[in-house]
């Protein structure tokens, strides 16, 4: 039974095509695990992005870029100054003050949709961000509006808001784990909540029977046009997901069925997603440097006029156009499909999608709509794929009963537990060797933190300190030295601890997790992919440990020259597309000025011969009323004729 176990979990399991040994067995665990990350297979690797991680959790080490009053971390110091003076930062700290808890992103995002939708039927004509007032310039940010009403909301009406969230299963767990006998002794496999309605989600006792309900039999591939394309989906494709991503001038959305698709490569069978429609759209937004849309800079600091605040105010009309265009010759599709899942954060990216508008498509109270349950990266196609994979495949967890026992202990302890008595028992006295532990802790945590890879190689050699040490006092997110240089992604700790310290990477913290599964970044995962490399597949059980197949500095190079390229291709694409962007607008403001001078000489001929005027006086006469950018560009223009004119008489001298 273990080996025919071992055989149905060695291939990736997707939710609506189990395997029959397990739908017939399958049962739901009374008990919840905690999610384990689920390991990205070899084809699935992807750049990592500025927002890929989240706050860290309690016990973890604290990173220097991050915010404790959001429990929220950050790959750059710029990224940490941005959340500063974001919405959410600010929210939060007003929270504090009246003694209230902060709230995270997901819920942040709730109440400025809410506020949107109060505010949007009697400021449709303000700006998007902020409404101002031209007499006193006096501004009402989103935060302070915000603020304003939830100040005018009774205590009562509060109560009845945080009931009905709680309603809606925003307290539950992201995972639901299930068992069956047909698997390995203590193997648990998960699978999404979002990927369940509403309705079933509230009869959690059927859950079972529901999930067998929606299995899908596999559909072959359509057949190619004459002209070798794949025909055009029609509005019958099967149940399917909408998903979609909006974010700093990026949109990505994607409509896929979730029927597997039958494919033969060398004679084997392989199920695959079938991708029915993608679209991705990319607009030059945000300003760079600086962060932040034009939009809310001009909210905040009056609307700037320069070529670039120009250029981004075309683009973000001309992505809201784009989108809304797409979304309605996707309406069908949409209005079919099984779930929605969408990720648009800040108002301005939640007005695009929801409008209100004429004939919108998405509807902020559709049941049908989701947010990922997990972060994401960028918004293109390829996360999008990625995001459609991590919500449909099903996870696996080894976490045994002993475990489960140890993590519930200390809650049955304290219902069970008489009242304190009112003299407290003394603390005991630490042994010799807890406190020789607790000093080899703090060293060892210091020096990895410092990143010194000479200093704790000489330091747990000369007190002879196991690879496999487990700090204390225990830390139950990082209990070893490779799982706390995991968590803070320094490269060269872990590939010290593996290559010359002989450190076991298949150890597990209290979540079953192994050190592999927090590193936050590539380049800490590349580091263990090479290690496994060059200490080969004898040293240790790396598919326990969830390293990725082995990876070898050529190929690392490669892989970094390729994605240069890459890089170097798409940089000079969209340079030349602003090139050519700011072109158009000079010639139509170019056009725009000369039509005007030809309406003024019309005018001067109609009432007669106009006296003859310096070029001094014509040169103002053609830059009245033009804004100071024309006027500068129309002065070095000028001087560059006269440069011309220069070079071509010394020439003829």
């Amino acid at each position: 039974m273990a080996a025919q176990g071992e055989q149905l979990l060695s291939k990736p399991l997707y939710v609506f095509d189990l395997p029959e040994e397990i739908l017939t067995t399958i049962t739901l665990r009374t008990q919840h695990l905690r999610p384990v990350q689920e390991l990205p297979h070899k084809h699935e690797t992807s750049e990592q992005d500025s927002s890929d991680r989240s706050g860290s959790e309690d016990g973890a080490p604290a990173k220097a870029t991050s915010c404790n009053l959001c429990g929220l971390s950050f790959a750059t110091v710029a990224d940490q100054r941005s959340h500063v003076r974001s919405d959410l930062h600010g929210y939060n700290l007003k929270q504090k003050l009246k003694g209230l808890k902060p709230v995270g992103e997901a819920d942040f995002e709730k109440l400025i949709g809410d506020l949107d939708e109060s505010l949007s039927g009697s400021e449709s004509e303000e700006s998007e961000d902020d409404v101002v007032d031209e007499g006193n310039k006096t501004k009402e940010s989103t935060l302070s509006a915000l603020l304003k009403k939830q100040a005018k909301i009774s205590s009562t009406a509060f109560d009845e808001y945080t009931s009905q969230k709680k309603q809606r299963g925003s307290g539950k767990p992201p995972m639901l784990w299930f068992t069956s006998p047909s698997l390995p002794a203590n193997t648990s496999l998960g699978i999404y909540r979002a990927v369940f309605s509403e309705a079933e989600q509230e009869e959690e006792a059927h859950i079972v029977e529901t999930l067998r309900n929606k299995q899908l039999p596999p559909m072959l591939p359509p057949k190619l046009n004459s002209d070798g394309g794949i025909p055009l989906p029609n509005t019958d494709i099967g149940p399917h997901y909408f998903l979609c991503m909006i974010g700093g001038g990026h949109f990505a959305a994607m409509v896929v069925a979730l029927a597997p698709k039958l494919a033969k490569r060398a004679g084997i069978e392989e199920r695959s997603a079938t991708v029915v429609a993608h679209k991705t759209f990319h607009r030059y937004t945000t300003r760079r440097k600086q962060g932040g849309s034009q939009a809310a800079n001009d909210s905040a600091k009056g609307a700037a006029h320069s070529a670039g605040s120009s250029l981004r105010r075309y683009n973000e009309a001309a992505l809201v156009s784009e989108v809304r265009e797409l979304l309605t010759s996707w309406k069908a599709m949409i209005d079919s499909a099984e779930l929605i899942f969408i990720r648009a954060t800040g108002t301005t990216n939640r007005r695009t999608l929801f409008g209100p508008y004429e004939g919108q498509v998405l509807r902020n109270n559709d049941p049908r709509n989701r947010g990922f349950p997990f972060s994401t990266r960028r918004a293109t196609q390829k996360e999008l794929m990625r995001c459609f994979v991590e919500l449909t495949r099903v996870k696996q967890s080894t976490l045994d009963e002993a475990a489960l026992a140890a993590l519930n202990a200390p809650q049955t302890e304290t219902k069970a537990a008489a009242p304190p008595s009112p003299k407290p028992s003394k603390p005991s006295k630490p042994t010799k060797e807890e406190e020789e532990a607790a000093l080899h802790t703090t060293q060892i945590t210091s020096i990895i933190k410092r990143c010194k890879v000479p200093a704790l190689l000489n330091y747990m050699k000369s007190n002879s300190i196991p690879p496999s040490f487990t700090f204390l006092p225990a830390n139950h997110h990082t209990p070893t030295p490779l799982h706390l240089a995991a968590s803070l992604n320094s490269v060269p700790i872990v590939t010290a601890l593996l290559v010359k310290a002989g450190a076991d990477p298949t150890i597990m913290n209290d979540d079953a997790r192994t050190p592999f599964t927090l590193a936050g970044d590539r380049a800490t995962r590349d580091a263990f992919r090479l290690a496994r490399s060059e200490l080969g597949e004898s040293a240790c059980d790396w598919a326990a440990a969830g390293v990725p197949s082995p990876l070898n500095k050529s190929e690392l190079e490669q892989r970094e020259a390729r994605e240069k390229s890459e890089k170097a291709e798409e940089d000079k694409a969209e340079a030349a597309r602003r090139k050519v962007e700011t072109e158009r607008l000079r010639k139509e403001s170019e056009a725009e000025e000369a039509k005007k001078r030809e309406s003024r000489l019309g005018k001067g001929k109609a009432l007669g011969a106009a006296p003859v005027k310096s070029g001094l006086e014509k040169r103002e006469e053609e830059m009245r009323g033009l804004t100071p950018e024309a006027r500068a560009r129309m002065e070095r223009e000028r001087r560059a004729r006269a440069a011309e004119e220069r070079m071509k008489r010394l020439q003829g001298n």
